[in-house]
């Protein structure tokens, strides 16, 4: 894949990985230059808060995925950034020891493995790692299905996620692996719901909880299973948390529920005795999620999530609770839609991150009385957030619309601009202008970003792509790397991204707006808006496009049997005939309890599943989907492509539609390589039939 002349992997000189200079991107008409951008994922940061460290993503040598790194980033904003680690299959998950190691995880091999004990000698799992400030790395765990960490003690003992065969045992892992393997034996007897999430089986598998003992470097930890009779579904997709004494795990605990749904408590395990008692129990109305325990271990910050309903849609509450028993505090943080969550390191702040009017906040929250002391930030979304040990300083990854996820520095006290650190992947800027637009639709101002070409006017005003955003639950308000406005906007079209009904950062009375899943009512909050914004000469109201992926695709593929005022739709991972939908996603047990059947509601999906309404599309339209999307099952794209070829009359080379499938991608489009044949695809098809361009090639291998 073809790079830019100087890269932060070029500019390096290793050992040390300096960066003494790098040139910023700026060409937006460059994508496979846009794909090969260095992107930082996570921050850590150290116990005496004098080193920052940060996870930066960058294509392999061959495009096919990315692949992680660790860089030091100065916490004072004054020298360059430099490379820690180096391997191919790459570093990720950073995070600091008490005694200022750093730990993460790699797929890496471990060269001394036979030495050490680490099952890691080649393989392909993830062990969890240790790095001094100077020396190398060393094991510190490791499992046949690979480990993640999950919490530190003060000690050094770790909680680590990890998964055995079903049925079987730590114990008994490797070799029950390697038989299957060697069997090459693929088939799940499943015994209830759920069996798929997101983009793999599960029952295979049971999800564990461990305890790694600190041992001394070279040498991998002994591991204690802390929960032998989870099942394949009492740890899934769980959130957990070590207590600062590492006595107590706070985590997750779903259970089935009859009529295949399921219940979400919170337990804690006592590491020593390996008991486990229920703190907080979930139903099927409620559950719970991300435990995270108070510095001196009294309290856990955990969210609320309530089940949604036909008349309410899921909510998140953020409350307080004492580890002992008691009533809990209710944090009140208005209309922001929490993201994430973290404590001072003197326990007397909460500080909380999530969306908040289109943009995003950094709130402090007094833990005695729920409420906002201040707001730290207000200008943008911020993630990984990590507090400094002497209380001045709050770090994180803040990102904007126009800005990548970039690591800054805030103060505490005196609130003001966040200071920028230095770190690989940096931007010179957009090519146009970034501009909030909103107008009253019955009396409710709906908005959004518009994002504008340079030298768009009356006398050559830009083509408009709408786009709708997924979820619904969702905003545009941050960068996007697989959905990026700008590499439109270089190519000379007005990008317009609303945020209408449904939308995060709106409080619940918005969340709710529009429920349950409305299409007519989003459809005219954004054509409005859209209508609004045409009424610009420097827009050209008769070369329009939409798009949308997941819920944004299922309001295409709607809206394209309602309207013919665009000249071009794209659908990606979009629902189509939800009555088939519904109880094949993943999510199958939300769906139906929301929506029923066709049988009980047949009036709500004559009228609102697309599939009724085929017959009435005559835009062109580029379907995408991955066929490993199970929270969106490719049958949808499939269906509707059926109903586009077999509804056309004309000769099949003239058939305008598309169809654009991902055979190894899953709801999203993540490999460097795939991402550019998307970003090309979906591009160079709205230049055809709204700009009247050559037309696509007729594979991707053309490009």
């Amino acid at each position: 894949m073809p790079t830019r002349a100087r890269s932060a992997e070029t500019a390096n000189t290793h050992p040390t990985g300096v960066i003494a200079e790098e040139t910023p991107f700026a060409d937006f008409t460059d994508i496979a230059g846009f794909v090969a951008l260095p992107r930082i994922t996570a921050l850590a940061l150290s116990p005496d808060g004098k080193r920052l460290v940060a996870a930066v993503q960058r294509p392999d040598a061959n495009g096919s995925k990315y692949v992680s790194a660790l860089w030091e980033v100065d916490p004072e904003g004054l020298a360059e950034p430099r490379r820690l680690t180096f391997s191919v299959k790459g570093e990720s998950a950073p995070r600091f020891a008490p005694d200022g190691a750093l730990l993460f995880t790699s797929a890496r091999p471990d060269t001394e493995g036979e030495q050490n004990g680490s099952a890691n000698n080649g393989q392909s799992h993830t062990a969890i790692w240790r790095l001094r400030e100077h020396g190398e790395a060393r094991v510190v765990a490791d499992a046949p299905g690979g480990l993640g960490i999950a919490g530190v003690a003060a000690d050094g003992r770790l909680l680590a996620t990890g998964s055995v065969v079903a049925g079987g045992s730590s114990d008994t892992d490797a070799e029950a692996r390697k038989r299957r393997k060697d069997r090459g034996v693929t088939a799940i007897l499943h015994t209830g719901m759920p069996i798929r999430y997101w983009d793999h089986e599960i029952n295979d598998t049971s999800p564990r909880l461990n305890l790694v003992d600190p041992v001394a470097d070279g040498k991998a930890g002994p591991l204690t299973d802390l929960a032998t009779d989870a099942d394949t579904v009492s740890l899934l997709n769980a959130t957990a948390d070590l207590s600062p004494d590492g006595r107590t795990v706070a985590t997750t605990w779903t259970r089935r529920d009859r009529r295949g749904e399921t219940g979400t408590s919170l337990v804690l395990i006592d590491t020593a005795r390996r008991r486990r008692k229920v703190l907080l129990r979930g139903t099927s109305a409620h559950g719970y999620a991300g435990p995270s325990f108070s510095p001196d271990g009294s309290t856990l910050a955990v969210t609320r999530v309530t089940g949604s309903t036909p008349t309410d849609t899921s909510y998140d509450f953020l409350e307080l609770h004492p580890v002992a028993g008691g009533e809990p505090v209710a944090v009140e943080v208005g209309d922001l839609t929490i993201g994430e969550y973290v404590w001072a390191p003197d326990g007397q702040t909460l500080y909380v991150t999530g969306d908040l009017h289109s943009r995003g906040a950094i709130l402090a929250v007094d833990p005695a009385t729920g409420r906002v002391r201040k707001t730290i930030a207000d200008d943008a979304v911020y993630s990984s957030l990590h507090a400094a040990a002497d209380g001045r300083y709050l770090y994180a990854l803040r990102s904007t619309i126009d800005t990548p996820p970039t690591p800054v520095r805030l103060t505490v006290r005196r609130v003001g601009e966040p200071r920028r650190l230095p770190a690989p992947g940096w931007v010179a800027g957009v090519p146009g202008t970034l501009e909030w637009v909103d107008t009253d639709v019955a009396g409710i101002r709906v908005g959004g970003w518009l994002c504008t070409p340079k030298g768009a006017s009356a006398r050559r005003p830009a083509p408009l792509m709408l786009w709708i955003h997924g979820g619904p639950h969702g905003s545009y308000n941050s960068w996007s790397w697989r959905w990026s406005p700008w590499l439109a906007v270089a190519r000379g079209y007005a990008v317009l991204m609303p945020d209408p009904a449904m939308s995060t950062g709106y409080g619940h009375a918005g969340l709710n707006r529009g429920w349950p899943r409305l299409p007519d009512v989003v459809w005219h909050e954004v054509e409005t808006l859209t209508d609004h914004v045409l009424q610009r000469k420097s827009l050209d109201h008769t070369r329009t496009a939409l798009l949308g992926a997941s819920f944004g695709g299922f309001m295409t593929n709607w809206i394209a049997g309602h309207s013919t005022r665009f000249k071009a739709i794209v659908t990606h991972a979009g629902l189509y005939a939800l009555d088939q939908q519904h109880p094949t996603t993943d999510a199958a047990a939300h769906k139906v309890r929301v929506h029923r059947t066709p049988d009980d509601l047949p009036e709500w999906y004559a009228k609102y599943s697309p599939h009724h309404h085929a017959a009435k599309i005559r835009t062109p339209m580029l379907l995408t989907h991955g066929s490993r999307d199970y929270r969106v099952p490719i049958s949808e794209a499939l269906r509707l492509w059926w109903d586009l070829v077999s509804g056309f009359d004309g000769k099949p080379q003239d058939l305008p539609h598309r169809f654009l499938q991902f055979t190894s991608e899953n709801h999203w489009v993540l490999s460097p390589s795939n991402s550019r044949v998307w970003n090309e695809t979906v591009l160079g098809f709205v230049d055809q039939h709204a700009l009247g361009k050559n037309a696509l090639p007729d594979t991707v291998f053309d490009w």
